[in-house]
């Protein structure tokens, strides 16, 4: 149990940080575009209440896409560059980070010590999986790129 604590901790740090960063990088990018030639639109009454709406009910939104696969970078931009409150941000970010930490340390490790085990067990059944999976990958990399070869002329005669 010591090592889904360290690991989650570890993940934890790395996610403050990734999706902190994130946010700064939004807000210059907002800053940047706020005195930029698109200035007019942000001044405008529809974006100015998207705007507000974003810095008001913005969190949940920001604590829940951490347990989404690819909103969360989205979610943490826009908020940035929405200009979210640092004092709404920040409880979301810790919520939404412990929570993204403690789900990818727990199911990490379990998937880890599960191959572990079968490896240890089973050898030959780990050794024949990692060989169908290494096989299939390259079985539809190289179907890809005969698709991808074909001239225009050649998929107009199929």
């Amino acid at each position: 149990m010591d090592k889904v604590w360290l690991t989650a901790a570890g993940l934890y740090v790395i996610v403050l940080l990734r999706a902190g960063g994130t946010f700064a990088v939004g807000w210059l990018t907002g800053a940047g575009a706020r005195r930029s030639r698109f200035a007019e639109k942000f001044s405008a009454e529809r974006f100015q209440r998207v705007e507000r709406a974003i810095q008001r009910w913005g969190a949940p939104v920001v604590a829940l896409s951490f347990l989404t696969v690819g909103f969360q970078t989205a979610a943490n931009f826009l908020a940035g560059s929405m200009r979210m409150p640092v004092r709404r941000y920040l409880p979301a970010l810790f919520v939404g980070g412990a929570a993204w930490a403690l789900v990818y340390a727990t199911a990490g490790i379990g998937i880890l010590e599960g191959l572990g085990r079968l490896f240890a067990e089973h050898t030959a059944l780990g050794v024949a999986g990692v060989v169908a999976i290494v096989l299939a990958v390259a079985g539809v990399v190289v179907y890809r790129r005969r698709r991808t070869a074909r001239t225009p002329q050649d998929t107009a005669n199929d």
